[in-house]
């Protein structure tokens, strides 16, 4: 069973916040797909993951480079899985239901969203309860004092 884990971002950005994440799924071994909503957040999440770092770069591209199946990060904001992704990370509101119909064998799904956001806490919130009624297994992680990372559910 697919794994569901919900990110409650409160002292840090996305754009903070997902390239620490990606590097530990490559870290792994893993593939990743990154689903947004929006081609603008795609194209400036593409420029962010080549320079978030001065000593480190996150190997990646979108549809718009091609070759899906060479990349160990693909950007989308479609449902596709066009590298053989072990982890999908999805932003921007994307929601998990549909990724889970597609039956693509995620080991882990990744939900980040932003708690300073009432709409975006919301939908997470919606989400949850969803998908807990369907008998998944979540997690809850939420940023502690710190910024690291504490399970809380």
């Amino acid at each position: 069973m697919t794994e569901i884990w919900f990110y409650h971002l409160q002292r840090r950005s996305l754009d903070d916040v997902l390239p620490g994440l990606l590097e530990r799924a490559l870290q792994r071994g893993w593939r990743a797909v990154v689903q947004g909503a929006s081609d603008e957040r795609i194209a400036a999440l593409d420029e962010h993951l080549w320079t978030y770092s001065d000593d480190s770069f996150l190997p990646h591209a979108s549809a718009r480079e091609g070759d899906p199946e060479m990349q160990p990060i693909f950007l989308t904001t479609g449902s596709e899985n066009p590298n053989g992704a072990t982890v999908r990370f999805l932003i921007e509101g994307a929601e998990v239901a549909p990724v889970l119909e597609r039956n693509e064998g995620y080991a882990r799904i990744m939900l980040l969203f932003d708690g300073n956001d009432a709409e975006a806490l919301a939908a997470a919130r919606a989400q949850w309860a969803d998908l807990k009624a369907r008998g998944n297994a979540l997690s809850y992680w939420q940023q502690s004092a710190d910024g690291k990372w504490e399970k809380r559910g």
